[in-house]
């Protein structure tokens, strides 16, 4: 894990899954980013596909939250019937993106 991500590991288990997100936004900014890097670039997903893939790399399954607040926070993007979802092409840097949502 690198190192700017390492504030996460106090939320995570044994495999690297998140099993909360963390209360402070900055360090649940980092969380959404972790995940949208779980994510194929280029590849789309159906709905269930993202879910099972949110579900994979959480333990309190809530894929329809993680999901908006990705949508909101531009790391996902999404077709407007909401059937598929993408990772966007360029993700900024996490500073950046830190940066632009604190």
């Amino acid at each position: 894990m690198e190192n700017n991500m390492r504030e996460l590991l106090p939320f995570m288990n044994e495999n690297m899954q998140l099993v909360a997100l963390p209360a402070k936004y900055k360090k649940k900014l980092k969380a959404y980013y972790y995940l949208a890097n779980k994510l194929e670039t280029g590849k789309q997903y159906t709905e269930s596909e993202i879910n099972a893939l949110l579900n994979r790399w959480t333990t309190f399954g809530d894929p329809a939250t993680l999901r908006r607040e990705m949508y909101n926070k531009r790391l996902l993007n999404r077709t407007n019937d909401c059937r598929h979802y993408w990772k966007e092409e360029k993700l900024l840097s996490l500073e950046a993106f830190i940066t632009k949502y604190i």
